[in-house]
């Protein structure tokens, strides 16, 4: 077994090749260079919980509850056939047929190389908020280990609105009176005030762990706790990525499978407690409302659910099937994955509710005033529901540590693809220093990240999650799927995948074509004009946004987007001939699109690339080099 000193230590860092060995290449690897996957297992554990993320634990249950429990899952499942299997397929197939990141796959389409560069930019501002959130579920983890649980009662640290009951009174004569109960005096129900209070776990979560401010303008001191955590969990990623995905393949063994582990367990101690029936009834069960599917928002939640759980957009799915061998078949990986996706979705589903119908029945309220989404179920309603149960803290700590894996692997993806893509664009100057780049990488996230651990952290977190990880997303996959279908031509994009999957049979490729052509453009212009339209400024509970905040939100969306307009334009301006001829040929693949090996190329990219090098010398532009018809 090898050994380890200070001295090879910072080899692996500084990246050495003398003394080094290349880590991130195996022996049996295909490609040499950038290496792949060790085995087919990584891969499919990867993708799985790179997709299978926090959305599906703290949102799917919520989005569910809200649009008519059962009757939500024929649109969440009809959006997954229309829009999610067909893009993930996508984004899939061109990552392993190039082998090569998000940026250099626009290789195909030189003119759209700013939506790579845009979902780059989108990893790397969501990775900062993504390891806030592993922070604060370190955090409350840690919280966990002791007996009570610190939010299980109002203790020295909360004020007095703090209670685990709601306050009653009686309006006697223009006096409230709090005790009438026990005078045994009756109340009018007109005359009944019921004064809203504060559940310990929220004011923990607020006075304790945030340590919130009261706004956006009102940054305070670092919390300290928090920026420890947030060190701790950007160690954890470093060193789970120290070699890529020869390091982070290892580690998913545990990190996509152990959360399945935890939400079984959740879900087969919740069905057992008192009231479990009432919450699942709530979530799908006999209060199914059919004719909710009647409403267009009920259509447009679930295509949006779809659309983000499976990270579609983010430049994750490409990153991670570049390392696949190129006949792997990513047509069936595609659908174990999307599937295996959805599935978690509604699981969870039922975990979270058999508790929250406990907790409901506990407090003798109605399901809807526990039911909420986001932080405020993970770290807020859940976390309250927990601290009822026998051995709570047991509970507590595997709640809190399956976040803290569900948040990991998708951290790992967030981090690979920045990190592929420097080394795809600067392979002499990174490729022996793939450590170095990890290192470097996890240090400016962790950095960026100080500001969101401060008192008003959580204001910039959201900040972050409402601007970004939201319609801008919609934006760049429009865009994507309108350079390949239209642009680069879906007959040609078929051929290429028919390069590594075998040939297909037309009918195979019949429901592809209509929904890369036709109906998944048409759902995402339709969920990304209802967005705009029915977009209102972002609130963090009750406190609203200063205008300048707002302003540094849209500035962050102009941030993605500006690249799509600059780089086409530098493009068009180093081109050469007149402007009709640079757009044709900004239009149509460059040179450097091909399969990554000489091995895999064949026939076809060999003719092709003889005929682009002759039709230099041609002043006419044949425009149906360009881009293959549909028909």
């Amino acid at each position: 077994m090898k050994e380890y000193d200070w001295n090879s230590f910072k080899d692996l860092i500084f990246r050495n090749p003398v003394i080094v060995d290349k880590e991130h290449v195996g022996d049996g690897d295909e490609n040499t260079e950038r290496g792949n996957w060790n085995s087919k297992k990584e891969y499919i554990l990867s993708m799985v919980g790179y997709a299978v993320g926090l959305g599906n634990i703290w949102r799917f249950p919520y989005l569910a509850y809200k649009n008519g429990g059962g009757a939500f899952l024929i649109p969440y499942f009809t959006m997954l056939l229309l829009t999610g299997i067909p893009l993930f397929f996508l984004e899939s197939a061109l990552g392993q047929f190039c082998s090569q990141g998000p940026i250099n796959v626009w290789r195909a389409v030189p003119i759209l190389q700013g939506v790579g560069v845009g979902m780059v930019m989108v990893t790397l501002i969501v990775s900062i908020y993504y390891n806030v959130i592993i922070a604060y579920s370190l955090y409350y983890m840690f919280a966990s280990m002791q007996y009570p649980l610190p939010w299980s009662a109002c203790f020295d640290w909360a004020d007095s609105n703090c209670s685990t009951t709601p306050s009653v009174y009686c309006n006697v004569s223009g006096v409230l009176v709090a005790n009438w109960t026990q005078e045994n005096t009756s109340c009018s129900t007109p005359n009944i005030i019921t004064e809203p209070v504060e559940i310990p776990s929220e004011q923990y979560w607020d006075r304790v762990a945030l340590q919130r401010s009261s706004g956006l303008d009102e940054t305070g001191t670092v919390v300290w706790h928090l920026a420890l955590c947030l060190l701790l969990s950007s160690i954890i990623v470093g060193a789970a990525l120290i070699k890529g995905i020869k390091s982070s393949g290892k580690v998913v063994y545990f990190t996509a499978t152990f959360p399945y582990v935890v939400i079984v367990i959740l879900l087969i101690r919740g069905v057992t407690l008192e009231g479990a029936r009432d919450g699942i009834e709530f979530y799908i069960g006999s209060k199914s409302n059919l004719t909710k599917l009647a409403e267009a928002q009920v259509w447009k939640d679930a295509a949006t659910q779809i659309f983000y759980s499976l990270s579609i957009g983010w430049g994750g799915l490409m990153t991670l099937a570049s390392y696949n061998n190129f006949n792997n078949n990513v047509f069936k990986d595609s659908l174990v994955v999307t599937l295996t996706n959805s599935a978690t979705s509604v699981l969870a589903g039922f975990a979270i509710f058999s508790i929250l119908g406990h907790m409901t029945h506990i407090y003798k309220i109605p399901v809807d005033e526990v039911v909420k989404e986001g932080f405020g179920l993970a770290f807020i309603a859940y976390p309250n529901a927990l601290s009822q149960l026998p051995i709570s803290p047991l509970w507590s700590i595997l709640f809190f540590f399956m976040l803290l894996t569900v948040g990991l692997d998708s951290q790992f993806a967030g981090i690979e693809v920045i990190n592929t893509c420097l080394l795809d664009a600067f392979p002499k100057i990174f490729k022996s220093r793939h450590a170095l780049v990890t290192t470097a990488t996890c240090c400016i996230i962790y950095l960026l990240g100080l500001p969101c651990v401060t008192q008003a952290g959580i204001f910039w977190v959201t900040l972050i999650d409402q601007y970004v990880a939201s319609w801008v997303l919609l934006v760049l996959v429009l865009f994507e799927i309108i350079g390949i279908s239209y642009i680069y031509g879906g007959n040609r994009f078929i051929k290429d995948m028919e390069m590594m999957l075998g040939k297909k049979n037309r009918t195979f490729w019949i429901w592809w074509r209509v929904c890369w052509f036709f109906i998944s453009p048409c759902i995402i212009v339709f969920i990304l004009g209802w967005s705009l339209v029915t977009f209102v400024a972002p609130t963090y509970g009750d406190i609203p946004y200063t205008n300048w905040g707002m302003a540094l939100g849209w500035c962050m969306v102009a941030f993605v987007l500006m690249w799509i307009p600059l780089l086409a334009l530098y493009k068009l301006l180093k081109a050469k001939g007149n402007c009709w001829k640079r757009l044709k040929t900004l239009c149509s693949p460059s040179e450097k699109w091909h399969p990554y090996l000489d091995v895999h190329r064949g026939e076809r990219y060999s003719e092709e690339r003889c005929h682009r090098k002759s039709s230099e010398n041609t002043p006419k532009v044949d425009v149906n080099v360009i881009s293959s018809s549909w028909l």
